[in-house]
């Protein structure tokens, strides 16, 4: 292991912004769950970013919208490690990164705890469709703590993601708010709002670009 990794992961014990609980499938919930609101002090929306690698969804909606809560989700110390101490520096006082698997998301949030859900750059898994972070397995997880209507938003490159994302929501009849095939096309019209949330970039959407690679967006309502 590297020297500047391991500087990294000795620099998140120090964050008062990142947890890293230790869980397996057999642990039962941690004490954080239903508990969100006092860790933030007080009742704002709690917006997850699942998959949030280096943080820049999760920091960048939190600029957006200081009167919302944002927590990162993702299980690499060394990535976390980067928005964890953006957040710091930026005195980000409405963002929280959690160090977990996202196979242990239910363990940690509890019924309507969590308005919305951002799935940013996922692994398309082709060839484990079951693994996907839209497919019935996890969705049927969101379902036990986003509220009734709670929107999931899902930000791609992958044709694949897209495309089997829409079946899902068709063969579960949920209500797509936006879908749009190409977000940086000159075609493309939506309103200020929709476009600030658009255009904060990852890392790896800053790469997708620069092949031309479309990056896609869809959101919709579970309709719980």
């Amino acid at each position: 292991m590297g020297k500047d990794k391991l500087k990294r992961f000795k620099e998140n014990i120090s964050f008062k912004n990142l947890f890293q609980p230790e869980l397996s499938f057999d642990s039962s919930s941690h004490e954080l769950k239903e508990s969100w609101q006092t860790e933030f002090c007080n009742k704002n929306p709690i917006i997850l970013e699942l998959g949030c690698g280096r943080g820049e969804y999760t920091t960048g909606l939190a600029k957006l919208f200081p009167s919302q809560n944002f927590i990162g989700i993702d299980i690499k110390g060394a990535r976390l490690w980067k928005g964890a101490k953006t957040a710091t520096e930026n005195k980000l006082i409405n963002v929280r990164f959690l160090r977990t698997k996202v196979d242990f998301i239910d363990k940690f949030f509890g019924p309507e705890e969590v308005d919305e859900i951002w799935l940013t750059f996922s692994d398309p898994q082709p060839k484990k469709p079951r693994k996907r972070l839209t497919s019935p397995l996890f969705i049927n997880r969101y379902k036990t703590f986003l509220k009734k209507d709670g929107i999931i938003h899902l930000k791609t490159d992958s044709d694949l993601l897209y495309e089997y994302t829409l079946e899902q929501i068709k063969e579960q009849e949920f209500t797509i708010i936006n879908n749009i095939n190409d977000i940086y096309s000159s075609k493309t019209k939506y309103d200020h709002k929709l476009m600030d949330l658009l255009n904060i970039k990852t890392f790896y959407e800053e790469k997708w670009l620069k092949e031309a690679i479309k990056i896609k967006y869809i959101s919709f309502r579970l309709n719980n």
